[in-house]
């Protein structure tokens, strides 16, 4: 008995030789698990404090949304006025880095034929690059011609059209120089700018700025084309651009521009804030409107192309396509219904859609081949 109490008792030493084996184990596994905890919590708190410092970064400092909205990321070149040599002329900046990239602004018949670059000073320190593509008809005889031909061609009486891109990139863009083909070969003059601070333009973008610009190029075109139209034409933030620009030369001149095409437009840019897909992600947060929306005010960006089509008298054309997942065709379609209801003359005031099975988009209504017949019915009108 003793000595099975004596197995006994081994046993149960040897069972606690064995538990007192494992418990390291299990302490170095606890640790383990504590050693990694915390780095589990901070990769999971590091996106939700981002998240959430977002819309107060913004409130505290609104001059961030410019970029976000303007999207001009570019390499500033020599700021001395770089586009003047020693003799006064104009010339493009030695270093400019933009999207697309390696595009030789100097050289634009390299993407689209018939078609020179120019530089224009808008206001002192400021000059604006530019693409002039000719009408189509013409192509052959604008071979090897210098900038005067250019300019002399614009007196031809084919309409001219001054394109007013959106934002990001540059003049350079595809779906842009695909609009320079199109309505070029319809025999339409487009004059392509970039707004300051964008591709081998100087400056700082802002929505007096491009005003500026755009009228100087307006008076620059008008002393060279004599009686022949001018067109603002406008895509997604370029439409509050070629608005603001009519409707100051309206006002402020008394003048009127020929007529004034839309595409893919918004109403306000408080409103197209609102809607644009990357901000949909703060629309349920807790102050969206005053901490993000109302910081467009306090940036300086306004772009009330739903106040300006109130006082303007041109023919007014809006094109908007179904499927447009940037700025959705309800803004275009309730920009229409403003200017519609405002407008004496309710003729020359258009909205056209593009079904979503084009597959056209927010970028591509100038892909459609229909596109220069429809613009030509509405001015013959």
């Amino acid at each position: 008995m003793r000595r099975r109490g004596g197995d006994d008792d081994g046993g149960d030493r040897s069972g606690d030789i064995g538990q007192g084996k494992g418990r390291p184990g299990l302490a170095r596994h606890g640790r383990a698990q504590r050693s990694w905890l915390p780095g589990l919590h901070t990769l999971l708190l590091a996106p939700l404090l981002t998240y959430a410092s977002v819309p107060f970064l913004v409130r505290l400092f609104p001059s961030l949304l410019t970029k976000f909205v303007y999207l001009n990321f570019r390499e500033y070149p020599n700021q001395e006025n770089p586009h003047r040599d020693s003799a006064g002329c104009c010339r493009p900046p030695k270093t400019t880095v933009a999207f697309p990239f390696f595009v030789d602004f100097r050289r634009p018949e390299l993407l689209v034929n018939n078609t020179i670059s120019l530089y224009l000073t808008t206001e002192p320190g400021v000059t604006v690059g530019i693409w002039h593509t000719v009408p189509g008809s013409r192509g052959a005889e604008a071979q090897g011609k210098d900038q005067r031909w250019y300019e002399e061609a614009l007196g031809d009486a084919h309409p001219v059209i001054i394109y007013l891109h959106g934002n990001g990139g540059t003049r350079a863009a595809s779906h842009r120089v695909q609009f320079l083909k199109t309505m070029g070969a319809a025999d339409f003059h487009i004059l392509a700018l970039d707004y300051r601070g964008y591709g081998d333009s100087t400056g700082h973008p802002s929505e007096s700025g491009f005003t500026t610009d755009v009228l100087a190029l307006y008076d620059w075109v008008k002393a060279r084309s004599g009686n022949s139209s001018i067109l603002f034409w406008g895509h997604s933030l370029g439409t509050g651009i070629a608005t603001n620009a009519a409707r100051k030369l309206q006002e402020e001149r008394g003048v009127q521009v020929d007529a004034v095409v839309l595409e893919s437009p918004y109403t306000n840019i408080r409103e197209a804030a609102a809607n644009i897909p990357i901000t949909k992600v703060y629309r349920q947060f807790p102050g969206f409107e005053s901490l993000i929306l109302d910081s467009m005010a306090r940036a300086g960006m306004f772009f009330r192309s739903d106040e300006n089509v109130k006082v303007l008298g041109c023919p007014l054309l809006i094109l908007h396509a179904e499927d447009d997942g940037v700025l959705p065709p309800e803004l275009g379609r309730k920009l229409y219904e403003t200017a519609h209801k405002a407008y004496r003359d309710k003729s020359k005031v258009k909205f056209i859609t593009f079904p979503e099975k084009l597959g056209l988009g927010h970028d591509y209504i100038s892909f459609n081949p229909e596109l220069p017949a429809l613009v030509k019915d509405f001015l013959n009108k």
